[in-house]
């Protein structure tokens, strides 16, 4: 098995030994892109499957629109195309010939969808409309990393349209809430939560709301976005309904949505020295039973009939028995720890003898002896435990990470030598957060309260707003 990196040598070169070691995905011949491996797309499954159910619970229907945008459609809103035109692929020809007008690859879905809305949207009646798409997007990216960002990536798009700003207020943050609990509650991942500053917003939104988790080199990663459009798209694509009192008015909107950078986020927060480690909720195997014995003979036979009988036992989980004769205990143990398996059980001779097994824990390394009969009340109890623990961790790891700072001495000083939240005033002006970032690379994660007392970091200023900043990926 090939050697990973370690954490505090190379933490870019970590990343990429865990995202090959693990099989999670291989780097595609057109440049930017990537192949997503068996297990490494298992686990977009679980997230796919989880988030669609949270999704469709709060009646928002899912839809497929074209993948095709033709380019006038993004010149309709002129923030939004200066937004995202450098990103843009196009394709000018088809059939083997000139196409009367380019097309763009969608880089996001809001202009070909909003067109639609106008068919779809007359009246009061057809309010609110909410539906999301599961689909592929392709950005022009000029530096690549496999999840974290890929010229081509799969996320989900969420899209309503509302009768007024009050309703698409609610929206926006019914879908952030609900990102920051399926974060916590199936990922363990600890996010911050609040509203990007101007600067940082979507392109063409009246503002974005965003969940920001904390990777173990100290940078902030984005998990999930949700935006407030305002009127702005119905303006450009004249999505108009009539109200209750026959007057015609235009539509608020939002979308928002998470993509596989979610896996990378997985891998940057909770992965160790040994490789990935899964929370067990989206672990596509969530216990790996190991059998020892030797090869041939009598004694391979009673061992897997005893591995196979504690699978079913323990058939409501994500079960898998390791079988293959070709590879020693030991091969297989690191296997499925670079895996981020949470659970394993141990097996053989010694411990059919005694009516025991091995149980080892991925998030603690913490190995403990156990009777066979009580794995069916046991593990249970220990895939909570575990994903519990995990989510702690990384909690505990965020907080040490978050320093109050009060000059911009302390905040470059602080950025160089330990990284993480820095929490700190600033005036609302675009021109201090521009210099900051351009003198430290950090930038204004999220806004969490406004009206502060404290000072500006930069210029000094009385603050409107308390923020976090940290260099992100």
């Amino acid at each position: 098995m090939s050697k990973i990196t370690s954490q505090s040598q190379d933490f870019s070169q970590w990343y990429l030994d865990i995202v090959k070691v693990a099989e999670l995905a291989d780097y595609s011949k057109v440049k930017g892109c990537m192949v997503i491996k068996p297990y490494g797309y298992a686990i977009w499954e679980n997230i796919q499957r989880e988030l669609d159910s949270r999704i469709k619970a709060a009646d928002v229907k899912n839809v497929y629109f074209p993948l095709l945008i033709p380019e006038s459609f993004l010149q309709r809103e002129k923030e939004h195309v200066e937004g995202f035109m450098p990103e843009c692929a196009v394709v000018t020809h088809g059939g083997g010939k000139k196409l009367t007008e380019n097309l763009v690859i969608r880089p996001t879905s809001e202009t070909i969808m909003y067109d639609t809305f106008s068919d779809w949207i007359k009246s009061y009646r057809d309010l609110p409309l909410k539906i999301n798409q599961w689909a592929n997007i392709v950005r022009w990216e000029m530096r690549t990393r496999p999840f974290l960002r890929t010229t081509e990536f799969l996320w989900q798009e969420g899209h309503t349209a509302h009768k007024d700003k009050a309703g698409a207020d609610e929206e926006a943050h019914r879908a952030l809430k609900m990102y920051e609990d399926f974060d916590r509650d199936f990922l363990a991942l600890p996010v911050l939560t609040g509203r990007k500053s101007d600067k940082e917003k979507f392109a063409g939104a009246l503002y974005t709301l965003s969940t920001e988790a904390l990777a173990k080199d100290g940078k902030a990663i984005q998990a999930g976005t949700s935006h407030n459009l305002g009127m702005t798209f119905a303006e450009s694509f004249n999505i108009n309904y009539q109200d209750e009192n026959g007057a015609l008015q235009k539509v608020w909107q939002t979308s928002w949505g998470v993509s596989t950078r979610l896996i990378g986020t997985l891998i940057v927060v909770h992965g160790d020295e040994k490789g990935l480690r899964l929370p067990p909720k989206v672990a596509p195997t969530q216990v790996v039973i190991v059998p020892i014995y030797k090869t041939d003979g009598e004694e391979r036979e009673t061992v897997l009939k005893a591995a196979r009988q504690i699978a079913s036992d323990l058939k409501r989980f994500r079960v898998l028995i390791d079988e293959r004769d070709t590879y020693t205990p030991g091969f297989k143990f690191t296997e499925w720890e670079v895996k981020g398996v949470p659970l394993r059980i141990e097996i053989g001779p010694r411990d059919l003898a005694k009516n025991s097994c091995i149980l080892a824990r991925r998030d603690t390394s913490e190995k403990t002896s156990l009777e066979i009969s009580e794995l069916f009340t046991a593990v249970p109890k220990l895939l909570d435990q575990i994903q519990e623990n995990m989510y702690e961790q990384a909690l505990k790891f965020r907080e040490e990470m978050t320093s109050e700072i009060g000059t911009y001495e302390d905040f470059k000083k602080i950025l160089e030598e330990k990284g993480g939240f820095l929490v700190t005033g600033w005036c609302g002006k675009e021109t201090c957060e521009q210099k900051i970032q351009e003198e430290t690379k950090a930038t204004i994660r999220v806004i969490k309260e406004e009206n502060t007392k404290c000072k500006c970091v930069y210029c000094g200023e009385k603050s409107s707003h308390k923020v976090y900043f940290a260099r992100a990926y």
